[in-house]
């Protein structure tokens, strides 16, 4: 029979190494740039998605860039050739956001032929609401599509299948053409840093998301989820204490819950340090989650202690923890197995989106299974032990050795 009591100090061991690291670049977090990175869900600030024409441009020469107009951003290559872009708020959250626009949404309207390319949207929108023009009014003012009942000597732009007019021929619009669905912004902060962008680098070929999150979203997120965290912990560490009547129960499941937090905050904050993986909001999921199965799992060995504490009583403590792991180790290890192999299809094919939350749950939920075996039982055993040794009550298991000694 393998003696899992007995090797504990080797499994504390080993979690010592897989957290020690960990909790070291953790701290490192509110001291320096290192450790763990968040979104601007927890920070406020912007996000910017944007792919240049030209593949060669690099994150360092976009961080360059904003760099110059004063700014200090953070950009980060993703997998699908986009450059990921966090810097300082840089739209105005009271007025109109510089967010994509869907060019679909704005209103079909011609140019004549003496209008400037350049007229903004807003005299746009305005000139496709005015009245219908007269026909002898039609090559010197824009009206909506067919309102003319003659055609127009004057060259005018033919609408295009999705209903909006084409640009004129050799017209240089200032707004940037758009690839997708989304247009490039071009007034305010943001409109002058992609204008800059686009000069020193060349042109922007799309923009896949423009997010901007205040200061005020960012901490209530933040208090949300620290009391989310702490109001959990303390549930789980009274329901275990009544319901096992011991407090020594509760104490080392809320320790092994803990374990399991470093660990995961541990990995996240060495891929923060050197590969930029930031701490989005459904991170806080992945880990009520992770603590979710992880107490579960600690629950099924510590009712299998009760009951064999119950029917094998006189036997030493540590040998009844040892029989209740290893009738309860096959269950715990073919539970978790199936969920860790479906959280790999899922961060091996499930995309970008959903990759950092996927990891979060599949380090936690290995990390539970660890905590629940070779931690939280391990942890029970000692702090059993030491209690006896305090109330005296290993004297008799003791007293042949003392009394030799004695003599």
């Amino acid at each position: 029979m393998f003696d899992v009591i007995g090797k504990r100090r080797w499994f504390y061991l080993f979690s010592l190494i897989f957290t020690v690291p960990g909790l070291f670049f953790i701290l490192l977090t509110p001291i320096s740039d290192a450790g763990l990175q968040f979104t601007i869900d927890y920070t406020g600030g912007t996000t910017w998605e944007i792919r240049f024409q030209d593949p060669a441009v690099t994150p360092d020469r976009v961080e360059a860039v904003f760099a110059q107009q004063g700014l200090k951003a953070v950009a980060v290559q993703t997998k699908s050739g986009f450059i990921q872009i966090k810097t300082e708020q840089l739209t105005d959250l009271q007025g109109p956001i510089a967010s994509p626009t869907p060019v679909a949404s704005q209103p079909p309207s011609s140019r004549s032929p003496s209008a400037s390319a350049s007229t903004s949207p807003s005299s746009a929108a305005s000139a496709s609401a005015a009245p219908s023009a007269s026909p002898s009014s039609a090559p010197s003012a824009s009206a909506a599509a067919g309102a003319s009942p003659s055609p127009s000597p004057s060259p005018s732009p033919s609408p295009s299948p999705s209903g909006s007019p084409a640009a004129s021929p050799g017209a240089s619009p200032s707004v940037p053409p758009a690839t997708g669905n989304t247009r490039i912004p071009t007034e305010g902060k943001l409109g002058e840093v992609a204008a800059a962008l686009q000069k020193d680098l060349g042109p922007i070929a799309e923009q896949r998301t423009l997010t901007t999150i205040g200061a005020v979203v960012s901490s209530d997120l933040i208090t949300q989820a620290l009391v989310l965290i702490v109001v959990g912990s303390i549930g789980i560490l009274l329901w275990i204490t009544y319901r096992f009547r011991d407090v020594k129960f509760g104490v080392t499941a809320l320790v092994a819950l803990l374990h399991d937090v470093i660990v995961v905050l541990g990995v996240f904050a060495i891929l923060g340090t050197f590969f930029h993986v930031s701490i989005d909001a459904l991170f806080v999921t992945a880990m009520l989650t992770v603590i979710g199965f992880s107490v579960h799992d600690t629950i099924v060995v510590f009712d299998r202690i009760r009951e064999n504490k119950a029917r094998h009583v006189g036997e030493p403590f540590a040998a009844v923890v040892n029989h209740s792991i290893l009738q309860t180790f096959g269950r715990s290890i073919m539970t978790s197995l199936t969920v860790v192999l479906t959280l790999l299809a899922l961060l091996l094919f499930g995309g970008a989106a959903i990759s950092d939350f996927v990891l979060a749950l599949l380090i936690g939920i290995i990390s539970g299974t660890y905590s629940s075996i070779f931690v939280a039982s391990p942890l029970l055993v000692d702090w059993h032990l030491w209690d006896d040794r305090r109330h005296g009550r290993l004297a008799t298991t003791r007293g042949p050795r003392a009394r030799r000694t004695a003599s």
